[in-house]
């Protein structure tokens, strides 16, 4: 952060590997667990919150490109945020197209990827695109937490999916 190495706890996870398993909050405090989503292509954005301006360009931006992905796509962002602000956000900003989940209880989803902070208990900003079968195919931990990921290669790893 800002040049400031941070350690990211749990498990690491990459390309060809099994998208694990997680549970986390929906805007209205109901439980969504990971494996709901098998059978479609999911991005998972990890931001570290959406009340910050990289965090809210890059949900937007998705939010945009998710409406010419199709039905078969979803993306799903990820953040330590409350629910409530999570809701609260997406109304502000507009957002329709990309479902927010909330790992502020016990960083089900942080530990599992590996991208919860432990200086912040907060998540470090990442992008995660898996198959319908459920395995990870594309993977970006953004190595300064204030920068943008890389946005054609996510695409592109849709991209790639969604022709098969």
């Amino acid at each position: 952060m800002k040049g400031n190495p941070l350690t990211l706890v749990g498990n690491e996870v990459g390309a060809g590997d099994a998208a694990p398993d997680f549970e986390a909050l929906t805007g209205d405090l109901a439980p969504f667990r990971f494996s709901e989503m098998r059978g479609k292509v999911c991005v998972i954005l990890s931001v570290p919150s959406l009340d910050t301006p990289v965090c809210d360009m890059e949900t937007r931006r998705f939010n945009e490109e998710a409406a010419k992905l199709g039905s078969d796509v979803a993306i799903l962002a990820v953040s330590m945020d409350l629910p409530f602000a999570q809701k609260r956000w997406c109304a502000a900003a507009g957002i329709e197209n990309v479902r927010t989940l909330s790992d502020h209880r016990d960083a089900s989803f942080g530990t599992a990827y590996g991208v919860l902070v432990r200086e912040l208990r907060l998540l470090a900003r990442a992008v995660f695109v898996v198959d319908r079968e459920g395995v990870v195919q594309y993977t970006e931990i953004v190595k300064e937490i204030a920068e943008e990921p890389d946005y054609q290669a996510v695409l592109d790893a849709v991209s790639k999916l969604t022709r098969q």
